[in-house]
């Protein structure tokens, strides 16, 4: 290379992000590593599990052992206002937010982003357990966000909100690597994070006691646990009528298989009480304490306008499993933009609803109104305001939030 390269990398204090500058560094590019403040508030971390200073101090020296040019930048007042009062809102209105996608489109792949074109950076780089793949399409490039090559690390989940121009500055130096390659790496080049704990917990934050962050904003509040019967006469229209396919089911029945039921108290039996409808989602068993009911309960739904947390038995409970959920046309995201499907049009992709859950093979079907997923084996859980993301293969194709 005659005219170096410049790549920003997110140094974040661990060992992902310290091997990639470093395998950045090897391959010729000139490498400044940049450290992102995004918290303020040690009230509500666990102590010593996450602090920044100590993070910030591992980048530091990680930079410096790499002889490499290095900057913290605070970005709090930009993750408070785009990921904290998002989570507040989304938990206020019964939803379950998912605040590492945000993080990654909001905060890395955008105003991290533009800090480094500011240092006149032609890529940025994270230590994302992902690939990025390149393809033309009529003649352009296209660029393909590809699974990490390690099954146990795959991140590409949590990068599915990402577009093309974001793509298209980004580098994922480690996404071809297993873990345990990325510490032996570390401990032979003797980086002071080779054996240091992965961060657990939200982007940047460390890990929070949940209730305690809400409850910053979202006061607690008494109401009941009402326990729902598996034979509620509303569970029949949420089934699929035999032998008629996918494409052929009426909006009005895609309606029910895919929105989420709305409950009332008549429906079941009070079995405890909580305190805040805002601390639970859809599928959470922990938390519940509620004894002798013989099966566990799971939260199937909660209303945050009654205050009430509705609870089935079991995990074959229908009130927790579903077979399908519905994206509104305004928060569908396509990574590949020439993929994108049209209204009336269907297509089968592999999807996911939470990260590290394994791909199950589903029907899309694109509406006026929105995107219907139908999975072929209903998935536990479904809860609204987390992220479906569909792949064709290893590939990452499109996201959306679940409505």
């Amino acid at each position: 290379m005659n005219q170096k390269i410049r790549v920003v990398v997110g140094l974040s204090g661990g060992v992902d992000s310290s091997v990639t500058a470093h395998l950045l560094k090897e391959q010729g590019y000139e490498v400044i590593g940049m450290f992102m403040k995004n918290w303020h508030d040690e009230s509500v971390t666990i102590s010593n599990d996450c602090p920044w200073m100590e993070d910030s101090t591992d980048a530091m020296l990680v930079a410096e052992k790499l002889g490499i040019p290095f900057q913290a930048i605070d970005l709090s007042e930009e993750y408070r206002t785009r990921i904290v009062d998002y989570m507040f809102a989304e938990y206020k209105a019964g939803r379950t937010p998912n605040p590492d996608i945000l993080c990654n489109r909001e905060i890395k792949f955008d105003i991290f982003l533009k800090a480094a074109q500011k240092l006149k950076a032609d890529f940025v780089a994270t230590g994302h357990y992902c690939q990025k793949g390149e393809i033309k399409v009529d003649g352009k490039p296209v660029y393909q966000l590809l699974a990490g090559a390690d099954p146990n690390k795959d991140q590409s989940y949590f990068l599915c909100q990402l577009n093309q121009e974001q793509l298209s500055k980004a580098l994922f130096p480690i996404g071809h690597l297993q873990k345990p390659e990325v510490r032996r790496i570390a401990k032979e080049m003797d980086l002071i994070t080779a054996d240091k704990k992965d961060s657990q917990g939200l982007c940047f934050i460390g890990k929070v006691r949940l209730p305690d962050f809400l409850q910053q904003q979202l006061k607690p509040k008494k109401g009941d646990i009402v326990n729902v019967p598996d034979d509620l006469p509303e569970y029949e229209s949420k089934k699929i009528p035999a032998g008629v396919s996918f494409e052929d089911l009426e909006t009005s029945t895609l309606d029910a298989i895919c929105l989420p039921q709305q409950y009332h108290a008549s429906q079941g039996k009070k079995v405890g009480d909580h305190t805040g409808a805002h601390y639970f989602t859809v599928g959470q068993r922990k938390g519940l304490h509620v004894g002798g009911t013989g099966l566990p309960l799971f939260v199937i739904s909660t209303d945050t306008t009654a205050n009430i947390v509705y609870t089935g038995m079991g995990e074959t409970h229908p009130g927790l499993l579903r077979k399908g959920l519905f994206v509104k046309a305004d928060e569908i995201h396509w990574i590949r933009e020439d993929l994108r499907l049209k209204v009336g049009e269907t297509a089968r992709y592999q999807a996911r609803i939470r990260y590290r859950q394994p791909l199950t093979w589903a029907t899309l079907l694109m509406k006026e109104n929105g995107l219907y997923v139908l999975f072929d084996t209903p998935q536990k859980g479904i809860a609204s305001g987390q992220f479906v993301a569909w792949y064709e293969g290893k590939e990452s194709i499109g996201s959306g939030t679940i409505f």
